[in-house]
């Protein structure tokens, strides 16, 4: 989570830099009708007056940023395209969503960017909506948000610019609002799994940690893990499942595939989501993975700690072929002594809170402890 002049705004309107505007303006087709609002499907007949409309309103001013009252109509309508786009995102299986949708869905990222420049409002809930339009939508005029966005994130604070352009330079980052409409975030909850799936035998881990010598895996009903391990709290275990969502479709239909993992090598078939269930205090240690990850937080907090694989060497991965991707080294309580190249090591830390993603790239080391009792999806993907 662009005007070819100096042109001033409307007296009405608030102050935009001429210089922004004539920027973002340049990235758009010169005349009105070269912007075709062309989609790669049908939609509904009510979406194209919508789409006309705000083009209209786009150019109306004929090169120079919108009036107060044509940007706020301006970001209306891309509240409107967004909102009736993402009902149809949110239909079915994503592989069954038509292009078309999405890419009504980047015209309203699209539109209400421009309103928010327009009106001159602070740029980072533009840069937001871009992002937005990136991982949900389709590619219009010639991929037009991935190049508004890089001359918006330069209007941004240094700190602001590091997370906007962290997807594309591969480095940790905190997406809001990807989960905000997936039906998980209001109908999961301890109570749910047990009338869902109580009755349903998975594979439970036991222990604090898959490092430690007393860890072990047991297979049980949904409802007597929770009843031990999430109720009862007799001792630490964590519902770990690679087939869950298959064994239990119900559950997948309450999520959505971020869509930025389509974007890889592969297709659909060749992204593994995971479900990690557990109570608080369970523990991934420090370890690192061969793909991509989107880590989504459904509820319950979660505490990461990441590294950068270029300090590899200084986190001591185990030497044996099993753990070669996991390190010796208990981040919270580091030996420096046996360690003590670990004190060299920089790290990022968040708490992950429900409703937020966490994009973890390839290779990179995560440290990971719940918080609360919780509950995460993660995406994997090349």
């Amino acid at each position: 989570m662009a005007a070819p002049a100096e042109a001033a705004a409307p007296a009405a309107a608030p102050a935009v830099s001429g210089a922004l505007w004539a920027e973002v303006w340049a990235l758009l087709p010169g005349t009105e009708e070269e912007l075709t609002l062309a989609l790669s499907g049908e939609v509904d007949d009510c979406v194209q007056p919508l789409l006309r409309r705000a083009r209209g309103l786009l150019y109306g001013a004929a090169g120079r940023p919108c009036g107060e009252e044509a940007a706020a109509a301006l970001r209306r309508l891309g509240d409107i395209l967004r909102d009736y786009s993402w009902e149809k995102l949110n239909a079915g299986p994503w592989r069954e969503i038509s292009k078309a949708w999405r890419q009504v869905y980047t015209y309203g990222c699209l539109f209400g960017a421009l309103a928010e420049v327009a009106a001159g409002r602070p740029v980072a809930p533009a840069v937001r909506l871009c992002d937005m339009g990136l991982l949900m939508g389709a590619s219009v005029l010639d991929n037009v948000l991935a190049r508004l966005v890089r001359v918006l994130q330069r209007q941004l604070p240094r700190e602001q610019r590091r997370g906007a352009a962290a997807l594309a330079a591969e480095k940790p980052v905190v997406l809001e609002g990807i989960m905000d409409h997936w039906p998980c975030m209001k109908k999961w909850s301890v109570d749910y799994f047990c009338q869902i799936a109580g009755c349903r035998t998975v594979p439970v881990e036991l222990g604090t940690r898959y490092t430690d010598e007393e860890w072990s895996q047991k297979l049980m009903t949904v409802s007597d893990f929770i009843s031990q391990y999430i109720v009862n709290e007799k001792s630490v275990g964590y519902l770990a499942q690679h087939q869950l969502f298959d064994q239990i479709p119900e559950l997948k239909e309450d999520i959505n595939i971020p869509d930025y993992c389509c974007l890889g090598e592969g297709d659909e078939d060749h992204i593994t989501i995971n479900a990690w269930f557990g109570p608080q205090g369970t523990i991934s240690p420090l370890h690192q993975d061969p793909q991509q990850n989107f880590l989504a937080q459904v509820f319950g907090r979660k505490y990461i700690r990441l590294y950068s694989p270029q300090d590899s060497e200084n986190l001591y991965p185990h030497e044996s072929q099993i753990l070669h991707n996991t390190s010796q080294v208990d981040v919270e309580d580091p030996d420096l002594v046996k360690f003590p190249n670990f004190r060299k090591a920089a790290s990022q830390s968040c708490i992950l809170m429900p409703g937020q993603v966490l994009f973890i790239p390839v290779k990179y080391w995560h440290y990971v402890r719940s918080l609360d009792t919780s509950f995460s999806v993660s995406f994997w993907w090349s």
